[in-house]
């Protein structure tokens, strides 16, 4: 952390619906800053309004990105404490701030960053999908080609923003593709009206044909060939050591093989072959 005084820019994430969200240290960092760069002042306001900030706003978006950025690092240099928000969640993951943090770093000025809501993880978890490999890819292509593409490369659990309109489309791209294939669609995440829909591509296909789902959507999209779907990840080294230590006290291979994959979702062919690999690979 810089030191108290320090001309400095802090990135702040804000609350992506619930505004009790916002993390004490954000609302230090706000009160401190001597100006707080925001995409919409107004919305911006809302928030500073509610914990009783009183910062000078100026607004930092897409289309005035490398000029403000150039009078934001000169302030900064000369002892200003620059506080970025966006609208929603952190600063850079599909919003503004990327040109002005590159701007800093360029300029030798120091950057800080503060943990914070963000409505990709609060996806990615509440989507009950693997989380060990994933990747996030900001908003879908809209050309029918590049999605075709973007779900089919996919080698883990995809986390993308998707347009409300454009919901039944993708999903329905998708059953066509791979009809099994995991999905979450997270809605309105922190919000009054949260919704997390669960199930494969086919039966949300089906679900949101007729009427798209209304407010700020997050799919999460289980990696292709059913490496997604509930206990048909391949086992961890953690399962196939658990095994091959029940076989060790006297169990048999099948039994030892069934007991792990019943406590760990590994498929239990995967695991018994596994922990048969290893037991040979050890010798006698």
């Amino acid at each position: 952390m810089s030191a108290a005084g320090a001309g400095r820019l802090v990135v702040c994430p804000t609350p992506i619906g619930n505004l009790e969200d916002v993390t004490l240290r954000v609302l230090s960092a706000l009160r401190e800053a001597n100006v707080i760069a925001c995409e919409d002042t107004r919305r911006t306001r809302t928030l500073l309004d509610r914990y009783g900030i009183g910062a000078p706003l100026v607004s930092y978006h897409e289309h005035n990105e490398e000029r403000r950025a150039t009078e934001l690092v000169r302030r900064i240099r000369s002892g200003d404490v620059v506080a970025l928000v966006s609208d929603a969640g952190m600063p850079l993951i599909s919003d503004p701030g990327y040109v002005l943090v590159r701007a800093c770093v360029a300029a030798g000025v120091a950057v800080e960053v503060l943990p914070g809501p963000s409505a990709v993880i609060a996806a990615l978890v509440a989507s009950g999908l693997p989380a060990d490999s994933w990747r996030f890819v900001g908003f879908l292509p809209r050309k029918r080609g590049e999605l075709r593409r973007a779900l089919k490369s996919a080698d883990g659990t995809l986390v993308a923003f998707e347009s409300p309109r454009r919901v039944p489309a993708t999903l329905g791209l998708l059953a066509e593709l791979d009809p099994e294939r995991r999905v979450a669609v997270c809605r309105e995440l922190t919000k009054v009206h949260e919704e997390v829909v669960r199930g494969n591509a086919s039966e949300l296909a089906a679900h949101y044909a007729a009427s798209p789902p209304r407010g700020e959507v997050v799919l999460v999209v289980g990696a292709p060939g059913g490496r997604g779907r509930p206990g048909a990840h391949s086992p961890t080294q953690a399962a196939v050591s658990a095994v091959a230590r029940l076989v060790d006290a006297g169990a048999r291979p099948r039994v030892a093989a069934a007991v792990i994959g019943e406590l760990t979702g590994s498929p239990v062919n995967e695991l018994y072959a596994a922990a048969q690999l290893r037991r040979d690979a050890s010798g006698p």
